[in-house]
């Protein structure tokens, strides 16, 4: 699967620690690979999150997408989950 990032993705992404943008890296090289792969944890989203899944880098990281095409996503906030679900 290609991936897109959306402004919003990026500066959040920024703001992370090392760390966390590397474990932010490996989830999304693992989606590339394999969308659905039981790792990521990857799920629908409701309330004003509709229309939109999430994935997991860590315990607390997520990395919420919407898919655009069957061959393609975009990444458009990555964050703890307290900070997402707020």
């Amino acid at each position: 699967m290609k991936v897109k990032f959306q402004k919003s993705f990026t500066s959040q992404f920024k703001e992370l620690s090392k760390t966390q943008k590397r474990l932010v890296t490996d989830a999304i090289e693992l989606f590339t690979e394999d969308p659905m792969n039981d790792s990521l944890r990857n799920h629908p989203l409701k309330d004003k999150w509709v229309n939109y899944r999430s994935i997991t880098a860590d315990d607390d990281l997520r990395l919420h997408y919407r898919v655009i095409n069957k061959d393609t996503a975009l990444f458009v906030a990555v964050g703890t989950h307290d900070e997402l679900y707020k």
